[in-house]
């Protein structure tokens, strides 16, 4: 019974990710016309997408072991490159690629299963744990407990 329905979500699946690469747009400059039209002009304005890009990414990095959405503000550095450099670019589709199979594989049933289970048993483990020091020190502080 479930066979039939994995099935037709997976060719669901499939037709997307084909759709979504047929709409991918071309690889190259995001900037306006008149600004590709000038070297010098396209030069400076790709070192000005570079600098604030950078900025945004080492802002990103600041923030991964300080409290902060530092990974959301390093894709968004990788997103202000990719308006104009081609690596970037890429890099953008492959993770964006990455996610979307991540995202596929975290909604099987089987992964689902399996997850929850092993959340419920870390949960146990935590609990048991956090009885056990109650149990024994009571609703005491543990930089306040003297032994």
């Amino acid at each position: 019974m479930n066979t039939g329905s994995d099935e037709a979500a997976d060719a669901a699946a499939g037709a997307e990710t084909e759709a979504s690469q047929a709409e991918e747009k071309p690889l190259g400059s995001r900037a306006p016309e008149f600004v590709q039209a000038r070297r010098a002009l396209h030069l400076s304005w790709q070192v000005g997408v570079f600098v604030v890009g950078l900025a945004v990414v080492v802002a990103g990095i600041i923030m991964l072991p300080l409290p902060g959405p530092g990974w959301l503000v390093i894709f968004g550095g990788m997103a202000i490159w990719a308006t104009e450099f081609v690596w970037a670019q890429l890099v953008l589709r492959w993770t964006k690629r990455k996610v979307t199979e991540a995202a596929q594989r975290a909604l099987d049933p089987k992964v689902r299963r399996r997850n929850i289970i092993l959340t419920t048993i870390g949960l146990v483990i935590i609990v048991v744990l956090g009885g056990i020091y109650v149990w024994k020190f009571g609703l005491e502080m543990p930089w306040n407990i003297k032994q």
